[in-house]
């Protein structure tokens, strides 16, 4: 599973929601490949699932990829409830 975590520049909230995910995968004892990009970057990027806030996940939707808003970017407990949504549609 490749997990990509988007915002704006790829290097501010979307390295602290890969450093979230990480965490919460690694709690779940799930194995994925996270990675940080930028919102321009993102739509040619494959992955299966796409963590970003709410602004970004309007322009991401529509694709192949699965989009999941996140409002508090360091809260584990809301990452891995996205990621579980995910693993069991």
């Amino acid at each position: 599973m490749k997990i990509l975590c988007v915002c704006g520049m790829g290097f501010g909230s979307s390295l602290l929601l890969k450093m979230t995910a990480e965490r919460a995968l690694q709690k779940k004892g799930v194995s994925a490949e996270v990675e940080a990009t930028d919102i321009g970057t993102a739509s040619s990027v494959k992955a299966d699932l796409i963590l970003t806030n709410n602004e970004f996940a309007s322009q991401l939707q529509g694709g192949s990829t699965v989009v999941k808003a996140i409002k508090n970017m360091a809260s584990e407990d809301e990452v891995a409830e996205a990621i579980d949504e995910f693993m069991n549609a």
